[in-house]
């Protein structure tokens, strides 16, 4: 068995009202993630760190911003599509660990959903998916409340 291990990071900014999209679900918030797709930071990094995991560059590389096909694209087909490239190089999921930085809203309440949607569109079990929330303590700009960040670490394994 071959195992391999990613990293995924983001940031989006933070627009009064924007949809927020965050794993996958639509969280009620005064403020929304601005970007060419949904801005949906969660999915972003854990795209980037399945990609970087298989050696397929970034959600960038094949997701460009540039590309008016991307334009509000819901995050969640951008995240079956990098499932499809993982499994086409003979991988699966063996786990993702996350973490979104955000002072407002209170991600903790929707933490099960997003794993439950986040799993459906995987095809993974809700158990691989870790999801955490933290703030900064008021510090820089997710502290300023100007924006959210993500971190993930994945792990795939070639069986």
């Amino acid at each position: 068995m071959k195992i391999r291990t990613g990293f995924g990071y983001d940031v989006h900014q933070l627009q009064e009202g924007r949809p927020f999209w965050l794993g996958g679900i639509l969280v009620p918030h005064t403020h929304g993630a601005l970007g060419h797709s949904d801005a949906d930071v969660l999915i972003h990094v854990i795209c980037d760190a399945l990609l970087g995991a298989a050696n397929l560059r970034d959600i960038g590389f094949h997701f460009p911003d540039t590309d008016p096909q991307y334009k509000g694209i819901d995050s969640k087909r951008l995240l079956g599509e990098v499932m499809r490239l993982l499994r086409s190089k003979g991988y699966e999921v063996g786990n993702i660990d996350s973490t979104i930085c955000l002072e407002q809203p209170k991600v903790n309440p929707h933490i099960a959903e997003m794993q439950r949607v986040l799993a459906a569109v995987m095809g993974i079990a809700e158990d691989d998916i870790s999801i955490k929330a933290t703030t900064t303590e008021k510090l820089g700009f997710v502290g300023r409340q100007e924006g959210v960040a993500a971190y993930a670490t994945v792990l795939i394994q070639k069986l």
